[in-house]
């Protein structure tokens, strides 16, 4: 999942955390390393939070699976698909691209017009200027072949 030099990286800041040295992250490494950082008021209930996510104990194995999660983490399949089909009433499978790119300019965070061009790059569109959003979720959610060769 990462590359060597990668997980070097997390390796370094899973010691930094790990106060005690003992390979886990407990509650007591969180808030040590917190208070370095001048974070003096961080409450029992967000370290408990913050350790539930390893559903058990944080040793580096864990720490990267975390990490691979939230750096490679996007919705899930389905719920990137159900937002799509907000823009497709009729159930073609298919945005056009144009209206699409109207909507992400125009709407919430708003793109500009490069970001756009970077969404759209790995984009499957049709000579007809659709996009076939179920191919494209798979995209986001699994990676480009083309990228992997």
């Amino acid at each position: 999942m990462f590359e060597q030099s990668q997980i070097q990286e997390f390796k370094e800041a899973f010691g930094c955390i790990d106060q005690d040295r003992d390979g886990v992250i407990k509650k007591q490494d969180l808030k040590e390393t917190y208070g370095q950082l001048g974070k003096l008021n961080v409450n029992d209930e967000e370290l408990e939070e913050m350790l539930n996510e390893g559903k058990g104990p944080i040793n580096f194995t864990v720490f990267l699976t975390l990490f691979g999660e939230k750096l490679n983490g996007t919705d899930p399949e389905d719920t990137i698909l159900a937002a799509f089909k907000l823009f497709d009433p009729n159930g073609t499978g298919f945005v056009n691209k144009d209206e699409f790119k109207r909507l992400l300019m125009n709407q919430a965070d708003k793109f500009t017009a490069e970001e756009v061009d970077q969404a759209f790059a790995l984009a499957p569109i049709d000579p007809t200027g659709n996009i076939d959003y179920k191919s494209l979720c798979y995209i986001i959610t699994h990676g480009d072949e083309k990228e992997e060769s």
